[in-house]
């Protein structure tokens, strides 16, 4: 009778019976009267006892190899002695499904640029990174759980532009047919469309391209970006008002179901944030680091990551949330469809989100009125020909809208204390990688 699967995390339930675990040779130890074999499944790893018999049990246990994939059928046993959970199985038929090769290509000592060339190894052979998509699940779940509740309408916009999006900088080109197609550098327009289209909150977790040659912590030039645009908003308080809320409920739901296990992988406490997030304009940033000796090459007028790093640091000090909103960015460094302040038309209604000194997000009100988006274009130099069907969505009555894009992995970066965006994406995209 062929035994029904058990993971290793549920034998302590099974002590006494026979029972079949599927998984990967961890370790082996082959001793001159035992062979000891530690077996990793997704849910933790077991040891099998094997005492030397020259029977046919003991040379299917030395042929094995690191990592060869194996069924191990065997009777649990309470073992005090065995650290790993008390337990041990004691084998009665081990089935061979794939045998390693060795020696393998990575072990514990292997550099991260490495461990991306063989990732399917590197991930099953950690459980902290298996234990990273587990959260990437629970928190994109939550994101979706938020947005739901607020009635938003979950999107999948094309990644296939005609036109390069947004400002035409950084974007793939790539032959469509007869023409050139572009990859898109966010759901931006597309989004847009979807509010003018009658559609109150939009909401959409896809893929971004970015042609940057970057080769930072947290650049990738294709990333998982969180994107949501709100209708009939008051201003753009709204949107920081859903994203923070957005944030402190999933951050909620990773605190409840991986809290722990982050802790003992991670050595990071999840706190769940406290609403609403500080925020102060650009202005009072720059004021406040220039006054602690903040100097910014070439006196960029956007933050750097120092600029960035420091005022997060000041407004943990000063209020004791990781959290701060930076608003009220110059128009020079904002895209032209942001919308201007009534107050002040130099800064635009715009805002980003610094978590732990990494900016996660950017968002602002948009600009929906037909003739000043014209206007805007115009002033940064663009052509309005090839925006024409962007346009078009603002000459028949889109009301007042504003939106956020977020980085889905750098999120995990600052969530798990990790410290390059390589260890947060399955398969890192950069400008030196495109495989595996």
């Amino acid at each position: 009778m062929i035994q029904s699967r058990v993971h290793v995390s549920d034998l302590r339930e099974h002590v006494g019976r026979t029972v079949s675990v599927c998984g990967w040779v961890n370790t082996l130890r082959r001793q001159r009267k035992m062979q000891f074999i530690v077996v990793r499944d997704s849910t933790g790893m077991v040891q099998v006892t094997h005492k030397r018999d020259d029977g046919p049990l003991e040379v299917q246990l030395e042929a094995l190899t690191p990592e060869s994939a194996v069924r191990i059928t065997g009777r649990v046993v309470d073992a005090a002695q065995v650290k790993l959970g008390g337990l041990e199985i004691v084998p009665e038929t081990v089935e061979i499904l794939n045998l390693a090769a060795t020696p393998l290509p990575i072990d514990e000592h292997t550099g991260l640029e490495q461990r991306l060339d063989w990732r399917f190894l590197d991930v099953r052979r950690r459980p902290a990174t298996q234990l990273m998509f587990a959260v990437q699940t629970t928190l994109e779940q939550g994101m979706r759980e938020y947005a739901y509740a607020q009635g938003a309408t979950e999107m999948h916009t094309p990644k296939l532009m005609g036109t390069a999006s947004e400002s035409g900088a950084e974007v793939f080109k790539l032959g469509y047919f007869d023409r050139s197609a572009y990859l898109a550098q966010s759901p931006q327009f597309y989004k847009q469309m979807a509010i003018s289209a009658g559609i109150d909150k939009v909401f959409e977790i896809g893929p971004v391209f970015r042609a940057e040659p970057s080769f930072t912590s947290r650049h990738a030039t294709e990333f998982t970006g969180v994107d949501a645009e709100l209708a009939w908003i008051d201003g753009v308080e709204d949107v920081m008002a859903f994203e923070e809320q957005m944030l402190a409920h999933a951050i909620s739901k990773v605190a409840d179901a991986h809290g722990q296990a982050i802790a003992e992988h991670f050595g990071v406490e999840v706190a769940v944030p406290a609403t609403p997030f500080p925020h102060i304009t650009m202005a009072e940033a720059h004021k406040i680091l220039r006054e602690g000796g903040w100097d910014p090459e070439g006196n960029k007028v956007d933050l750097d990551p120092e600029g960035e790093r420091s005022i997060s640091a000041h407004i943990k000090q000063a209020t004791g949330h990781d959290f701060v909103f930076i608003t009220h960015y110059p128009v020079g460094i904002r895209p032209f469809y942001h919308m201007r302040s009534a107050d002040d038309p130099s800064v635009t209604l715009s805002f980003d989100l610094l978590w732990k000194g990494l900016e996660v997000t950017t968002g602002a009100q948009r600009e929906h009125r037909y003739d000043v988006l014209l206007s805007q274009a115009a002033e940064k130099g663009m052509n309005p020909e090839p925006l024409q069907d962007y346009l078009n969505a603002f000459r028949f009555g889109c009301p007042p809208h504003g939106g956020l894009g977020m980085g889905l992995g750098r999120v995990l970066m600052v969530l798990l204390g990790l410290e390059s965006i390589r260890e947060a994406t399955f398969l890192f995209r950069g400008p030196n990688r495109l495989t595996p």
